[in-house]
Parts: structure tokens; sequence; C-alpha cells
């Protein structure tokens, strides 16, 4: 069995979270998904579970930060191409994100970020491993 990664963000309006991954073009499960709770599909292994702020706060004791002035993690996912790259950050402007950082081109990765609603950083690439530079 490989390991699945569920990757939990507190969220403050469940219906416009889940609407901004739509529009990303990820669906969600209906079984992990309440008034609570959405669980975000991103691949076999990789779920995005958004869970409104007060339902959050009872899985931890420490306070939750406003990811829209704070950073708390930069979540980061590789697709095949620079077009897709561009693509997924196109959306996620679309749909309501911001791009925090401009592009930036290493010549064996290609990255661009967004924030999504709520103000979590993600990161998209396009990275050639055959390209890396030796140590």
């Amino acid at each position: 069995m490989s390991t699945q990664i569920f990757v939990n963000l507190p969220v403050r309006d469940l219906d416009k979270a889940k609407a901004f991954f739509s529009a990303l073009g990820y669906a969600s499960n209906p079984q992990f998904t309440d008034e609570n709770a959405a669980c975000v599909v991103i691949s076999d292994s990789i779920y995005v579970m958004l869970l409104v702020e007060p339902f959050f706060q009872g899985f931890t004791r420490k306070s939750l930060c406003d990811a829209r002035t704070h950073t708390e993690v930069l979540i980061c996912f590789s697709v095949a191409s620079r077009s897709e790259v561009d693509a997924m950050v196109a959306k996620a402007l679309a749909a309501g994100g911001r791009e925090p950082m401009e592009a930036k081109d290493y010549g064996f990765m290609y990255q661009r970020g967004f924030e999504d609603l709520d103000g979590h950083l993600w990161e998209v690439v396009r990275m050639d491993e055959s390209g890396v530079p030796a140590e």
C-alpha cells in the first residue's frame, strides 16, 4: 500500500474554498465532505482536507494563524510541463487567487505560485531532473 498524504487546511468559508479548488479542476470526495469539511482529491494518494476554522481548531491546542498575513506552510506539487504550470496558476487567478511572486525559471525547473482564498501558499513546478546541476 502506498502512503497517502492528507494536507489539512483551515478555511473561513467552506463553500467558497470548495468552489476555488473545483475551478482548478479538482473534485471533492463526497464520503468525506459535510458542513465542516471537504476532501479535495489531488491524486490517488494526495488529498487536501478543507476544514472550517472552528472544526480545525478541535485538532490542535495551538492558535490558528491568518495565512493572509503569516506563512504557515508552502505546499508544492509538480506537473508535466511548463504550460501546465502556467495553466494551473491562470485557473487559480481566475478563481480569485493571487500570485504573490513572479515566475522563476532555473533552467532545470520552472515554478510559479498562487495563494488560495484563505492565503495558503501553493507552488506549481515543472522539473527536469536530468538537468539538475551536479553538486
